[in-house]
């Protein structure tokens, strides 16, 4: 009788164990460290650190069921050139996945396309060398350079996400054009300088983005 209980209290003891190691484990894996590489668009330009693209993305992975930490690796007025420079120090081992979201200032200096694409691919390359996850965000070419510059610059994207095999999220600001119609009618959730997303409009943006997010995740 001692025997029986006393192996009865251990195999309860030994399957509550294994059951708090699993969740455990569980918990764990689904941790995920998302680098945000970008621009002025991912630092939160003109905006509260709590209204910026990077914190109000990570509330709403973490609202939409995803354990996420979102680090911000945006820098103010970087290229493609710059965000392939410092790749190799923002590049941390905790990172399990990358969000790309560079080449609005080549679009804006008149940068040829082809530049810009070859920076962009040896930012892929090096992610898909570390094996990681990436998400390639776009911006519309700009129509005061012509059509054909507009055009290439547009498709450079596309090629990218071709040849590396990584997910296209074609437009930053996807979330201000589609709702407000046109890209006039988006400048009222643009900031005084027409260029950066207010407050309001980062929550849009990121309502529209997050699904894609979310989708690459581990």
């Amino acid at each position: 009788m001692v025997i029986s209980r006393g192996y009865g209290v251990l195999t309860r003891f030994l399957k509550c164990l294994t059951a708090i190691m699993f969740l455990s484990g569980m918990a764990q894996a689904g941790d995920v460290t998302i680098l945000a590489l970008g621009d002025s668009l991912t630092a939160g330009y003109g905006l509260p650190q709590q209204d910026g693209f990077v914190p109000r993305l990570e509330a709403w992975l973490n609202d939409h069921g995803a354990d996420a930490t979102v680090v911000n690796g945006g820098v103010s007025g970087d290229t493609a050139a710059g965000g392939a420079a410092r790749l190799g120090w923002v590049l941390t081992d905790e990172v399990d996945v990358v969000l790309v979201a560079l080449g609005a200032n080549d679009m804006l200096r008149g940068i040829d396309p082809q530049t810009t694409q070859a920076n962009l691919d040896t930012i892929l390359s090096e992610l898909d060398a570390r094996g990681l996850p990436a998400l390639l965000i776009g911006m519309p070419g700009p129509a005061n350079f012509g059509a054909a510059y507009k055009t290439e610059f547009e498709q450079m994207f596309v090629q990218l996400a071709q040849d590396h095999g990584v997910a296209l999220y074609r437009n930053f600001l996807a979330g201000l054009t589609d709702i407000a119609g046109s890209a006039n009618g988006a400048l009222q959730y643009l900031q005084p300088d027409g260029l950066h997303p207010t407050a309001q409009g980062v929550s849009l943006i990121v309502d529209a983005m997050g699904p894609a997010v979310l989708a690459i995740l581990p």
